[in-house]
């Protein structure tokens, strides 16, 4: 895309070279001073037209440690010297337009060149103004808009010029002061319109809409609870968006980062050259449950919490729960967690809540286990099907695995259960069933059940 734009300015420095050496031919042969305002104005394109095709070249580079948003805004920069360059050119034309007025006017001879070069710079910039434009539009080019609004402007001032030249040689001599006078209006509005849409760029003024576009965006992906802050800044075609979402403070880190994964993809599918940086803070929603708010808790301090029950006595709320801790800590040091824990409850729910834990050892420990086939293997499957048959639940007792380790044995199963029972229905016989194979069988450490709904 940088290649397009800077061979657009290159072919821009050439027309306007062209143009000016011929409206400066055709001004000194005629003495016209709408044509040496319009020579004037084609000189100082010149110099903006180079000066837009390095600012182009210092565009396309990349960020870097100094510029961490890339160099675009030296086409903005670029763009206010043409603006000043614009405005130069209008008060020196609007000076001496007005000093041959006082004097009446001033005789301009008829010249075939000079209408030649008019016609040939009138089609010109036509041409040149529309590629500008179009090619401004897909790339986002402060630098080549300006140089399009630069080129529009000469065709409406080479108009007057002609006008005025037209208004001479049928006898009003006014008539090259009074286009002179147009040419340097015209020229004052188009600086005024570059000027003001260059300033709102170094300003980071953001384009009308573009903000609340981005929060809508964001606002309907899931997961956002809702939207902090929308900072954005354009830079030609490039958008810098940064985003303070919220998100339920419950959810995992790993949510968290997809929800803002998310939040990004939204906005580039909308805007594909967008930069944008999201970060969170969790909040607590107002639907959150109180078992919700105390593993939210627990999981905050790292402390893993299960069987937690919560109880409504007299208008008061009661929580107890267990706690598991490393086993190999002392009463002392177990029962300073469990403090710690029971104050960070009662600070989320408020102080007249009972919170009652009850502490039991974390045992994490990495075995060396050996498997165990034939014989032993046999007697333990046989025995956890004839078991499962008593409780009246548990069926299918399948991939049987037993591990020989330091402390005994570990035992692995699957089972079938009625897929529409509660987890806490089969988790009760599933503990059961251990117990039973374990008195049958007191060389067993372990059993883990796997519990799986059965096919209607």
């Amino acid at each position: 895309m940088s290649d397009i734009k800077q061979t657009a300015a290159f072919n821009s420095i050439l027309a306007s070279a062209g143009l000016a050496t011929g409206k400066l031919i055709a001004a000194m042969m005629t003495g016209s001073l709408a044509m040496l305002s319009d020579a004037l104005h084609a000189v100082l394109d010149v110099g903006a037209t180079i000066l837009t095709y390095f600012a182009v070249k210092i565009s396309a580079r990349p960020a870097d440690e100094r510029h961490p948003y890339g160099h675009g805004k030296v086409e903005a920069v670029a763009a206010l010297i043409e603006t000043g360059l614009l405005f130069v050119v209008a008060v020196y034309v609007a000076f001496e337009a007005l000093s041959r007025l006082r004097g009446g006017g001033h005789e301009v001879p008829a010249s075939l060149i000079a209408y030649a070069v008019l016609l040939v710079a009138i089609v010109v910039d036509i041409w040149r103004s529309r590629t500008l434009m179009r090619i401004a539009r897909e790339t986002g080019s402060e630098a080549l808009a300006a140089d399009a609004l630069h080129f529009s402007s000469d065709l409406v001032s080479s108009a007057l010029v002609l006008a005025g030249l037209v208004a001479a040689n049928l006898g009003y001599p006014q008539g090259d002061a009074l286009a002179a006078i147009g040419v340097a209006v015209f020229i004052s509005i188009a600086g005024y319109r570059l000027g003001k849409r260059t300033i709102d760029t170094l300003m980071d003024a953001v384009p009308a809409g573009l903000s609340a576009k981005v929060r809508e965006i964001a606002h309907e992906v899931g997961g956002v609870a809702g939207i902090e802050t929308v900072r954005v800044r354009a830079v030609g075609n490039e958008i810098f968006a940064e985003l303070s979402i919220f998100v339920s403070r419950t959810l995992p880190l790993d949510r968290v980062a997809a929800i803002k994964a998310d939040v990004m993809a939204a906005v580039r599918a909308e805007y594909p050259l967008a930069s944008v940086i999201v970060t969170t803070t969790p909040k607590a929603l107002d639907d959150e449950t109180v078992l919700e708010r105390i593993l939210h808790v627990a999981a905050v301090m790292r402390r893993p919490v299960h069987h937690v029950t919560i109880q409504r006595v007299g208008g008061r709320l009661s929580v107890s729960l267990d706690l598991e801790v490393d086993g190999r800590l002392s009463v002392r040091e177990g029962h300073a967690i469990t403090t710690e824990l029971e104050a960070e409850i009662e600070r989320e729910l408020g102080p007249d809540i009972e919170v009652e834990t009850h502490l039991e050892p974390l045992e994490v420990l990495a075995l060396d286990g050996t498997d165990l086939d034939g014989a032993e293997q046999r007697r333990i499957s046989e025995a956890l099907t004839r078991l499962a048959g008593q409780s009246g639940e548990i069926t299918g007792v399948h991939d049987v695995r037993v591990r020989s380790t330091s402390v005994g044995l570990v035992v692995n199963y699957h089972c079938l259960v009625d897929q529409n029972l509660s987890v806490a229905h089969v988790h009760h016989h599933v503990d059961a069933l251990e117990r039973s194979v374990r008195l049958e069988i007191p060389q067993i450490a372990r059993v883990v059940g796997h519990a799986e709904p059965r096919p209607a």
